[in-house]
């Protein structure tokens, strides 16, 4: 994992312009898994986590 990639729990905006929250990374970390970010809504992935903007980090992240 980089800080600067995002990460499960992050809020991010995908290259579409979508709010997300990352949920999973999946396949030995080659695909992203994203959900709305209010909702249950449809889930999609990426395959290319530089194009994700990190909006916010997850708390889960900011504690040691």
């Amino acid at each position: 994992m980089s800080d600067r990639r995002a990460w499960i729990g992050d809020l991010v905006r995908d290259s579409g312009g979508r709010r997300a929250i990352v949920t999973d990374v999946r396949a030995g970390g080659t695909v992203w898994v994203l959900r709305p970010p209010t909702g249950g809504g449809p889930h999609w992935e990426t395959d290319d986590p530089n194009s994700l903007e990190i909006l916010a980090r997850s708390e889960a992240r900011d504690t040691p």
